[in-house]
C-alpha cells in the first residue's frame, strides 16, 4: 500500500481475524437459527464473495 508494507501486515491481519470471526459466527450459529447444512454451506460459500455476506444478512438473519 503505497509503497509500507506495515501498512499491509496490518491491515491483513484484521481482514483475516475478521474472516475467521464471520467462518466462526457462522458455525457458532448454525443450531440456534435452524439452519440445515445446505443453507451453512450457501452462508460460508457467501464468505468467499465480494458482498457475499450482504446477501446472507438480508437474506438469512
Amino acid at each position: 500500500m503505497l509503497d509500507k508494507p506495515a501498512m499491509v501486515e496490518n491491515i491483513g491481519m484484521a481482514h483475516g481475524l475478521l474472516f475467521i470471526a464471520y467462518v466462526l459466527g457462522a458455525i457458532y450459529l448454525f443450531k440456534p437459527m435452524n439452519w440445515n447444512f445446505k443453507e451453512l454451506s450457501i452462508i460460508l460459500a457467501c464468505s468467499l464473495v465480494p458482498f457475499g455476506p450482504f446477501y446472507v444478512e438480508r437474506k438469512y438473519l
